[in-house]
């Protein structure tokens, strides 16, 4: 699986696209978030250069869906950072895990 088409998978499945505008992610990376409990956030952030290698994700609380972005999250209860495929599809089976709790 490609870059692309985890962005086109992104984008089909309710994700926002947020331009980055705080400090707290790299510059030049593009946030796609998703709300999946009260202000519990799904984000997948893809660094300017949209390699598979560079890509970082993340369940965390926000304030708001706006601050997202902007300020840092008020926890962190998930990262990975996505160094291989196979790390993609840990993180494939990790959400399927959640679906069934």
């Amino acid at each position: 699986m490609n870059s692309r088409n985890i962005i086109n998978r992104l984008k089909s499945g309710h994700f926002v696209e947020i331009n980055n505008k705080g400090s707290w992610f790299e510059d030049g990376s593009t946030i796609y978030a998703k709300e999946i409990k009260d202000n519990i956030f799904l984000l997948f952030i893809v660094l300017k250069d949209l390699q598979i290698e560079n890509m970082r994700v993340l369940i965390a609380h926000f304030e708001s869906f706006q601050s997202i972005g902007i300020r840092k999250p008020a926890q962190i209860m998930f990262y990975l950072s996505i160094k291989s495929k196979e790390d993609l599809h840990y993180f494939e089976k990790y959400l399927c895990q959640l679906k069934t709790n």
